[in-house]
């Protein structure tokens, strides 16, 4: 009799037990179930984390497994981001329009209301006009269905281009790394209609739910991260575990024979490049409310470079891997950029974590590239193998 997919990969289950009891157990300290040992700050935190953990997971389907090594995949994100920070801002813009001219003399025309919304939307780049761009941000079932749909369509068509080329290797990340500057580059500009250097802000303000806390409606997104996290786990643990992981694994090591084999490359490739776009756009549509802003500064090449940075410590080609190195950095880069880590004074100069977290980060990269090539998931391997050698 076949087991079933759980049985084969127990580690799924482990995952998904470990992510409910932490789940719970944050829901039960933080505010808005009373005890507040989690501050809303800390719990906006949390989440977050768990959307880079998504996204990370992702990144190492794609890098670690597939072996194509994508400095553009933050883009995506920014771009799930930006597709539901679209509708936030315009319904929530236009609860306040509408109630400050429910008192006027005359009831305010459909025109003259989007009017108003384009004005306070816009008016930080001088203009008033609603751009193309926008044309479905009135509507959250179009909105959401541009979170999946706008990535995926541009990771497939990048990557049709790119894979059809036969791009590899250094050549394939300077590509993507170039796809990631000219659509920062893009939104930078205030005539693209996404309020250029300005961004989009007040995501965290979500329509429908003033009467709401923010510390509830922060517990809520916590839950939706959470959950998302978990069905992107499974989902990529299925995807790798059978006949289509082995096939992905086998293009990261040898393309040429697995070409040659019969395997049509390319299609593996895309296929694998499309959805990881999509999950990473996912996971940017549940960050970017929680973080209050997005700007273009957030889908930079940089932000994709820290992206390989954290699989890379986590260790690539294991999806806890990822996660362990996400939420580590993550967690980490708050502490030590948010005020926690107390500052050394030498002496003859005072280091200010706010100032040295890169560095120390890049050499923590440096030291685990090193010295831990298979990054701080490789340790489970070193703990089952001396457990093995025991027996």
């Amino acid at each position: 009799m076949e087991r079933s997919f759980f049985a084969k990969n127990p580690s799924v289950l482990w995952f998904l037990l470990g992510l409910s009891v932490f789940t719970i157990a944050v829901t039960i300290l933080s505010e808005a179930s009373g005890t507040a040992i989690i501050s809303t700050s800390f719990l906006k935190t949390l989440g977050k984390t768990l959307c880079l953990c998504l996204v990370a997971i992702a990144m190492d389907v794609v890098w670690g497994y597939c072996g194509i090594l994508s400095l553009g995949h933050f883009a995506f994100f920014g771009i799930g981001g930006y597709a539901i920070g679209m509708w936030l801002m315009y319904a929530r813009t236009k609860e306040i329009v509408v109630t400050s001219l429910e008192n006027a003399t005359l009831p305010p025309t459909p025109d003259e209301i989007t009017n108003a919304i384009g004005g306070q939307i816009f008016g930080v780049v001088g203009s008033s006009d609603f751009p193309l761009i926008w044309a479905f941000s009135h509507s959250l079932t179009l909105q959401l269905l541009a979170v999946v749909l706008v990535p995926g369509a541009l990771a497939l068509v990048f990557g049709w281009l790119a894979f059809r080329s036969r791009v590899t290797g250094v050549y394939l990340s300077i590509l993507t790394q170039a796809m990631t500057l000219a659509l920062s580059l893009y939104f930078f500009q205030n005539d693209t209609g996404l309020r250029g250097n300005n961004g989009l802000s007040g995501l965290q303000n979500i329509p429908g739910l003033e009467a709401m806390s923010q510390a509830t409606v922060s517990l809520w997104f916590f839950w939706a991260s959470a959950v998302a996290l978990g069905a992107g786990y499974v989902l990529f643990a299925w995807i790798t575990a059978g006949k289509l992981g082995s096939v992905i694994r086998a293009i990261r090591d040898d393309e040429a024979r697995v070409r040659f084999l019969g395997y049509h490359v390319e299609g593996y490739k895309l296929f694998i490049f499309t959805i990881t776009a999509i999950i990473a756009g996912i996971a940017g549509a549940l960050y970017y409310p929680q973080a209050g802003i997005i700007n273009p500064a957030e889908i930079a090449p940089i932000a994709s470079i820290y992206l390989a940075v954290w699989v890379a410590i986590g260790g690539r080609g294991r999806l806890y891997g990822a996660v362990i190195g996400a939420a580590v950095v993550s967690l980490m880069s708050s502490w030590f950029t948010g005020g926690g880590a107390p500052n050394i004074n030498l002496g003859f100069y005072v280091i200010n974590w706010t100032d040295w977290w890169l560095v120390l980060l890049g050499l923590t990269f440096v030291a685990v590239t090193l010295f831990f090539p298979k990054g701080i998931g490789g340790l489970f391997d070193l703990l089952h193998n001396r457990k093995g050698d025991g027996a």
